[in-house]
């Protein structure tokens, strides 16, 4: 006889609060922990013991801030800033030390692993770690003693290194920013805390310079974010563009993951590298590059795929050439497509996106579990008390699994407020631009919404029949010269929002001059 046993009540009346934990399970993602893991939490001391603090590099006295978006409550990393007498400046970068809390093997750390992530819908987080070790614990926030595992570097003017340490800190942040915040003071030149970002600010962006220069491929990218009402309902659109603020915390957290990784990447262990999840990306697929250099050539841009080098360097030279240009949008998008999945693996072959040799996860372990086991690796190694773990591999691909997973549930939530705000729309006309094509029909994403929905082959069958031409991206007519084209700019009319399947149906409103063409063709046909 089979028993069930009752997990979790949805409420049906709040179709919202069901549609996204439904997301959630369908990614494999549990919504509570267990009670033995809530357990192992509540059992963990909140005060740090005087022993703890004597183990560590104390730099509670070394100006600190951190610098988070406006509603971010797990504040896991942390910089500090120091001028020194050689005339070099000590930058620190300093992470939540979760594994000093987070026991292996423990009912808490078996459930950290199999989340292996925190997943980030438009109206929660679903916690890779209860909230209580997330946003108080080993949250950064300002004027408390936390522990930290930090990297620590001596650094010229030039972002240059000199020189580099790896070890456990205790710190104490003097300020919490916000990404806002930090962005008016870069621009206006002044500000709470000024000299020391500025400083900052124009050492990161010498590292991202070089970082280019040395064949990181540089995408930009716009993400797209629902304003809520209390009830989760979608009521407006915000796009957040990367800034310079944003840039500073993400080069010194490449260098920190950069620097952990090379340190580690040295070791051998009877001869062989020691097993470590390192953070990977493959060469481009050179099957999906041919199409896409040939599309680019029609927009008059030149890609020399002879070499992995040559090819990052065609779409630095592509991705600064179609910047503002109509085509921007689809060049990128496809370029995006042609390239490798990031994903864990022992096997060290580099970042091929970032133009890394030596690249790991060290940044983020309140909300990555393969961060944590880098923490613990490094650790054991700073300890000269190495333990391989055989079974590296293995847990590399569960981690990677459940990131991809947790991709599909942000983008499934995505397309499910996507879907609950252009409702509000149905029957209105927008402008779009064509964002995918296939033999059924083809995607258009509005301008104004970033919202995406498709136009069914089937709707365009009274102004012509359309094939597929795969090479070109797009939709040609048999009878009129119209095509649709990847990129190209339509008018859509807003017909159908299906919220159980997720999906958006628009239909091409057709331009004046088509229309013309259309019934001049028609007047032919009579006259014949």
């Amino acid at each position: 006889r089979p028993v069930g046993e009752v997990v979790t009540v949805m409420d049906a009346e709040n179709t919202n609060d069901a549609a996204m934990k439904e997301i959630l399970l369908d990614g494999g993602f549990p919504l509570q922990f267990s009670e033995e893991a809530l357990e192992v939490a509540a059992r963990i001391p909140d005060v740090i013991g005087n022993d703890e603090i004597k183990k560590r590099k104390d730099i509670r006295d070394v100006f600190t801030i951190t610098i988070d978006p406006v509603d971010a409550k797990d504040f896991d990393d942390a910089i500090s800033f120091r001028k020194l007498k050689n005339g070099y400046f000590e930058i620190g970068i300093h992470i939540a030390d979760v594994s000093h809390y987070l026991e292996p093997e423990t009912p808490l750390d078996k459930e950290a692993y199999g989340r292996a992530t925190s997943v980030y819908l438009p109206d929660r987080v679903n916690q890779m770690l209860p909230e209580h070790i997330s946003n108080v614990l080993c949250s950064l926030r300002p004027h408390e003693d936390k522990l930290t595992f930090s990297a620590i570097f001596q650094m010229s003017k030039g972002g240059e290194v000199k020189q580099y340490w790896l070890g456990k800190t205790v710190m104490h942040s003097d300020h919490r920013f916000t990404y806002e915040e930090v962005q008016e003071i870069i621009e206006a030149k002044a500000g709470l805390h000024a000299e020391e970002v500025l400083t900052l600010n124009d050492i990161a962006q010498k590292l991202r310079k070089k970082r280019f220069n040395n064949g990181a491929i540089n995408f930009s990218s716009q993400e797209v974010r629902f304003k809520l009402d209390e009830k989760g309902d979608p009521i407006g659109i915000m796009v957040k563009e990367s800034k310079e603020a944003h840039q500073l915390i993400e080069e010194y957290m490449l260098l920190a993951n950069r620097t952990v990784a090379e340190n580690i990447s040295k070791l051998k262990i009877n001869g062989k590298p020691l097993p470590f999840p390192y953070r990977t990306h493959d060469d481009p697929d050179e099957e999906k590059l041919v199409p896409f250099a040939a599309f680019a050539k029609k927009f008059g841009h030149k890609f020399d795929a002879s070499s992995p080098e040559a090819i990052a360097a065609s779409f630095n030279q592509l991705l600064k050439d179609v910047n503002g240009k109509p085509e921007q949008h689809v060049l990128e998008q496809l370029g995006i497509r042609t390239m490798a999945k990031a994903k864990y693996t022992t096997e060290n072959v580099g970042h091929y996106g970032l133009g890394f040799e030596h690249y790991c996860h060290f940044t983020s372990p309140i909300r990555r579990y393969p961060d944590v086991q880098v923490h613990r690796i490094l650790f054991d190694v700073l300890n000269n008390n190495i333990h391989p773990d055989k079974k590296m591999e293995e847990k590399c691909k569960h981690t990677s699994e459940r990131e991809r997973a947790a991709m599909q549930a942000e983008r499934d939530a995505n397309k499910y407020k996507q879907v609950q705000y252009m409702r509000n729309f149905m029957g209105e006309e927008f402008d779009g631009v064509i964002s995918g094509v296939a033999s059924f029909g083809f995607w258009v994403e509005t301008v104004d919404h970033k919202c995406e929905g498709l136009v069914s082959i089937n709707s365009l069958l009274e102004y012509d029949e359309f094939r597929h031409v795969e090479a070109d991206y797009c939709l040609q007519g048999y009878r009129s010269a119209k095509t649709f084209r990847m990129g190209d700019k339509v008018k859509i009319k807003v017909v159908g929002a299906n919220l159980a399947k997720r999906q958006l149906d628009y239909e091409w409103v057709m331009s004046a001059e088509f229309a013309e063409e259309k019934s001049n063709r028609q007047k032919g046909k009579k006259r014949k």
